[in-house]
């Protein structure tokens, strides 16, 4: 019955709640968020899994429903609505859309005998693609103009070129190494282009988060004030997601692959290497996009006396929560 129902979800959102105070916890909850099945989900899907929530908040749930269409309902608004303007977000710059849009790109960076052009042009499509993500998963509590995001945009693209390129051109004209150890070392080139750059990209793609701050709530969801320290934590920890995310993506298929060259049976068959090497890319990003994400909860949480002196006065809490972004 109905009030069976409420008492199951009541009791099942108290556990993902404590749940997600774990990696573990968190892991499980990411795993539903990046569901590449959500972005099939129709618009009217969707509005109806709103209103289901909806009803359930307001206390006029339709007989028959259970906890399950509850938390699919749950699953489905989180994966496409943003938590801070409650509008839809963009298809290929979801969380859910970041590995089927973002594996082509992982294996373009990838592929072995780099030209100067073609590093170009990879590393620049990967960290357009990485802005927007950014952009579209920030913390929204504050508009950001437009003209901040072109400025992140081009400073993001700027260093990942600068570093992909430095680091090609530095090993090839490195003559103690043999052209053997030259290929391999430059297949592990994007690595250290890319975090480094995804670091540039999320500090300037928010840097406006840091002048204006960011909201932080009570324990009833209130809005107590904007705070610039919470701002500085939440870059500091989607940041450093993104240089943990590109680690095993870069760095396993390189040396997987590098020996999966050796079999006679791919010598023999040049033609599947490029349908492996893609299967290996798409592996290895579907894994650790989950991992990387659950390192810290999306609504972080923080103590009241590390925050500004105005923060404290508004409120009675110990600790107050803010959108971290993703």
């Amino acid at each position: 019955n109905r009030k069976a129902v409420f008492i199951s979800y009541f009791h099942i959102s108290v556990l993902c709640c404590l749940l997600q105070g774990s990696f573990l916890g968190r892991l499980r909850h990411f795993v539903d968020i990046i569901d590449p099945r959500t972005l099939f989900v129709s618009e009217k899907q969707l509005k109806d899994c709103i209103q289901l929530l909806d009803d359930y908040k307001h206390g006029t749930l339709p007989p028959g429903v259970s906890s399950h269409q509850l938390w699919e309902a749950q699953k489905i608004k989180q994966a496409i609505i943003h938590p801070d303007t409650g509008e839809k977000i963009f298809m290929p710059f979801r969380m859910s859309g970041y590995v089927p849009f973002g594996t082509p790109i992982v294996i373009g960076l990838l592929l072995p005998n780099q030209t100067v052009l073609s590093t170009i042009i990879w590393q620049w499509l990967n960290q357009s693609h990485n802005a927007c993500v950014n952009y579209a998963n920030r913390n929204a509590t504050k508009p950001t103009p437009t003209s901040k995001f072109l400025q992140g945009y081009a400073g993001a693209v700027t260093s990942a070129v600068s570093i992909a390129v430095g680091l090609n051109v530095l090993i090839k004209n490195a003559n103690k190494l043999s052209p053997a150890s030259r290929t391999i070392i430059q297949r592990f080139v994007p690595f250290p282009a890319v975090a480094t750059a995804n670091i540039c990209n999320v500090a300037l793609m928010r840097h406006s988060e840091l002048s204006e701050g960011i909201d932080v709530m009570d324990n009833n969801g209130n809005v107590v004030g904007s705070s610039k320290v919470a701002a500085r934590h939440a870059i500091m920890e989607t940041a450093f997601t993104r240089v943990v995310l590109p680690m095993p993506i870069f760095v396993l298929p390189t040396i997987i692959m590098s020996y999966l060259e050796r079999l006679s049976f791919l010598q023999r068959n040049r033609r599947l290497m490029l349908p492996i090497h893609s299967f290996v890319c798409l592996l290895t990003f579907s894994l650790s996009l989950p991992v990387a994400i659950s390192l810290f909860p999306q609504m972080s949480e923080i103590e009241v006396s590390r925050l500004e002196p105005e923060i404290a006065v508004a409120t009675e809490c110990k600790s107050v929560t803010y959108n971290k972004g993703l």
